[in-house]
């Protein structure tokens, strides 16, 4: 309970937070909320506890979500989706609502990680090592909230100590002095960090120094293409995920044999994954929760033969995927199995009163297919002669698509619940895509194509063409690799920050997304400084806001 009091004193106390107002501070209990807190054994476990927990405002939430994967040439909007920043109109701006949500959160708990990393040569209780690996671990999530903090909004402030007091002014950075901050962190991080999350007892969602590399090996990537690019960040890029993959095997890390099984419920520990956000069903501690069950399901209880089900998920139908993600991306759907492994296809009737009647005779029974998507066009006589709601991409609507399958959760306590299962963050197969991006663009083709096919190979159908996955490196390029990364990670929340990474996003989204290609701008490269932001700064300069908003 103190670390959660905790979290709302610092919601109250610093002025990133959004809740800067006197007689909320007066009310809240400050007994160890004071560094000296941190310096006990207790506090100190409890404000890193507080930096880890608050990873489940950003994983799972709505906030994240939007950011990230509408608006792109993967996702659209689909019947539920907020189409403001989905299409980049107009009336996208400062006062968004799901803004300030990542905003908030990662200031938030940036300043948890500053207590515990400021305090740790004064702890008291506790073995030198351990603090020094609890350090460590603050590193590491403080680089990860300031890593999302600087794609999305560019120059932000950068606070390097606790705040204990409420502050009026602030300034921002230059990107190059965060993107520095964050490799410092990660190499000290990879430094104190048990090397690997599968070994060694490590609890699952603990940082460990594969995480932090496969994480700078991303940030070196993503500042390579910046203004702030240093002329060895693709080598250093290359180098850090090549020495995560060579030393796999020492780790006890490797790619799943079966794609499905990366998703598969109750295997978000395996030996692919680098770093999860745990979620729990007690709302104590888990007061945003994750929803993403919700958010790529289809209204599939809207037609015939269909009734909300646990199997299917709540119908939030947020977003759908794009045509070019259904029919471009993943043309083929005979060698590579990733499509039909991400992408439900079938629902079985589930309604007997729903089922549909000719001359007083159910078109099919209870447990028949109700809906087929085939993921491929097919003739208006097929669609016409078949029983079944039989739907080809032309035919998709704001309520009548393919649901993503990576965050379906059957286990939870009820249909309306939302999901309890870890929200996966890095995972290996992102760390080959990374070395082979890295690869690119040194030059270095056949490394490229050795990494990318790695994951192909993955998936590859086993009765098909093992060979018809393979590419040669005259295939590569950076267009072909975010392919492949549309393939392997589609709605991982990340595609957005990918595009801007590579500076293809205008590009793609005019080109594979028409709902959103006709308003997307330059300016739309950076998310808007959430208002709350702006008026809370009242002393000194004004907070200065990204350009166009």
């Amino acid at each position: 309970m103190r670390s959660i009091i905790y979290k709302y004193f610092i919601l109250a106390a610093i002025i990133f937070s959004g809740l800067g107002c006197k007689k909320q501070l007066i009310e809240q209990p400050r007994s160890g909320l004071t560094p000296q807190y941190f310096q006990t054994a207790q506090g100190f476990q409890s404000g890193l506890d507080a930096a880890y927990a608050g990873n489940r405002d950003i994983w799972g939430n709505e906030g994240l979500m939007t950011m990230t994967t509408p608006g792109t040439d993967e996702f659209k909007s689909g019947g539920g989706g907020n189409s403001d920043m989905n299409i980049y109109s107009s009336s996208f701006d400062a006062n968004n609502t799901f803004v300030p949500r990542v905003w908030n959160a990662c200031y938030t708990y940036i300043n948890d990680c500053n207590g515990v990393i400021d305090n740790g040569a004064l702890v008291t209780g506790l073995d030198p090592a351990i603090v020094k690996q609890k350090i460590a671990e603050a590193k590491f999530l403080r680089a990860n909230y300031y890593f999302l903090l600087v794609r999305f909004w560019g120059p932000v402030t950068l606070n390097t100590h606790f705040i204990a007091e409420p502050i009026t002014s602030a300034e921002r950075a230059p990107i190059a002095d965060v993107y520095n901050f964050i490799i410092q962190d990660l190499k000290d991080a990879i430094d104190g960090l048990p090397p690997s999350p599968v070994k060694n007892g490590v609890l699952p969602g603990k940082a460990t120094a594969a995480a932090a590399s496969h994480l700078l090996a991303k940030v070196y990537l993503t500042r390579a293409y910046s203004s702030a690019k240093q002329s060895d960040d693709f080598l250093n890029a290359y180098n850090t995920a090549k020495g995560l993959i060579d030393n796999i095997g020492t780790l006890g890390l490797g790619l799943l044999p079966d794609f499905a099984s990366v998703y598969a419920e109750g295997n978000e520990g395996s030996k692919e994954i680098l770093w999860s956000v745990q979620h729990t069903s007690n709302l104590t501690y888990n007061n945003n929760s994750n929803e993403l069950n919700f958010y790529y399901v289809m209204g599939y209880e809207n037609f015939p033969g269909l009734v909300r089900s646990m199997a299917y998920g709540r119908p939030y139908a947020r977003v759908q995927l794009t045509r070019w993600m259904s029919d471009t991306c993943f043309a083929d759907k005979t060698n590579d199995t990733r499509y039909y492994k991400t992408f439900q296809s079938v629902w079985l009737s589930n309604s007997a009163d729903k089922i549909p009647k000719v001359n007083g005779v159910p078109k099919y029974a209870l447990g028949d297919t109700a809906i087929y998507m085939p993921g491929v066009d097919v003739s208006d006589t097929k669609i016409n002669a078949t029983r079944y709601l039989l739907v080809p991409p032309r035919n998709y609507t704001l309520q009548l698509f393919p649901t993503m399958l990576k965050y379906q959760d059957t286990r939870r306590a009820g249909i309306n619940d939302p999901s309890v299962r870890p929200v996966i963050v890095y995972r290996l197969a992102e760390t080959y895509l990374l070395a082979a991006e890295a690869a690119v663009n040194l030059g270095d083709n056949a490394n490229a194509a050795k990494y990318i096919n790695a994951v192909r190979e993955r998936a590859a159908n086993p009765t098909g063409n093992v060979a018809a996955m393979t590419i040669t490196p005259d295939k590569v390029s950076l267009d072909y690799v975010l392919d492949e990364r549309s393939r392997e990670l589609a709605g991982e929340q990340t595609r957005w920050l990918d595009l801007v990474r590579t500076n293809k996003l205008i590009e793609r989204v005019k080109k594979h997304n028409p709902d959103a290609g006709a308003n997307i701008q330059e300016k739309h490269l950076l998310r808007p400084i959430p208002q709350t932001q702006i008026d809370r700064v009242i002393s000194g300069p004004k907070y200065p806001q990204n350009t166009g908003y």
